[in-house]
């Protein structure tokens, strides 16, 4: 997988992409992460990237000229290679919310290409004309969207195959399955008068399964109910031994 981060703010960006998963990720050539900076693609020669908002108001917007300068040179290129770039995606706090479902779709993609607005956001012809899915990472409002660039590839890199150590772990996560994860603990069994449950250490795997299994569906139901109304909100699959309904 290849991912473009195009940002006016580079620096925020590549600190975290040289530690951890990400690292090791893009070390075993299973990732190549690259970030662009708009002010390398501004025509004049302040490199300005911003400005203000026509009808005024307070904060900058973002000019399209560099942005569009920027991905269409990464769109020519990748077309050039016979990799099309498949999503074009900017990070927004009135965009669709992120959630694990988005990021197992978009972690079989191949080529991503994640805009960071900043300030007020970036002029809506930009929105209009390159962006193909805007994303939020929650209902707050942050400084730019390079934070949420980072959280969007950590959770979409962490899910290909051969960046985790044990491919199982991401499959078990919380919200996978629109619960959250059971309790887990590592030794020592006892730590200051707390002990691990006995089942965690009886070596029956059954039991092991049914405890988180009933775990999950307590903490889901103590501290996300709506999941679970979600769930049931649901329209249960078709039967396999009745024909389509016409």
């Amino acid at each position: 997988m290849r991912i473009d981060i195009v940002t006016a703010l580079p620096e925020i960006v590549k600190g975290p992409l040289d530690h951890s998963i990400l690292r090791r990720a893009r070390q075993k050539g299973l990732v190549d992460i690259r970030v662009h900076d708009l002010r390398d693609y501004a025509a004049d020669r302040h490199r300005t990237v911003d400005d203000y908002p026509f009808g005024g108001g307070g904060g900058m917007v973002l000019k399209p000229e560099p942005i569009f300068a920027c991905i269409e040179a990464l769109k020519a290129d990748a077309e050039a290679a016979g990799h099309p770039v498949d999503e074009v995606i900017y990070l927004t706090p009135d965009g669709a919310v992120f959630d694990q479902p988005t990021a197992n779709a978009l972690s079989l993609k191949h080529h991503l290409v994640l805009l960071a607005g900043h300030y007020k956001g970036v002029d809506q012809r930009v929105r209009d004309a390159l962006v193909t899915r805007e994303l939020s990472i929650g209902d707050y409002v942050l400084s730019g969207g390079e934070l949420p660039a980072l959280v969007v590839v950590d959770a979409i890199v962490r899910l290909i195959p051969g960046v985790l150590g044990d491919a199982a772990s991401a499959l078990s996560d919380s919200f996978q399955d629109g619960l959250l994860d059971a309790p887990v603990y590592t030794r020592p069994a006892t730590f200051r008068g707390m002990r691990v449950p006995e089942v965690l250490r009886s070596g029956d795997h059954r039991r092991v399964a049914a405890w988180r299994e009933a775990e999950r569906l307590r903490k889901t139901r103590e501290r996300r109910p709506d999941l679970l109304e979600e769930e049931t909100a649901r329209p249960a699959p078709p039967r396999r031994d009745l024909p389509p309904s016409s």
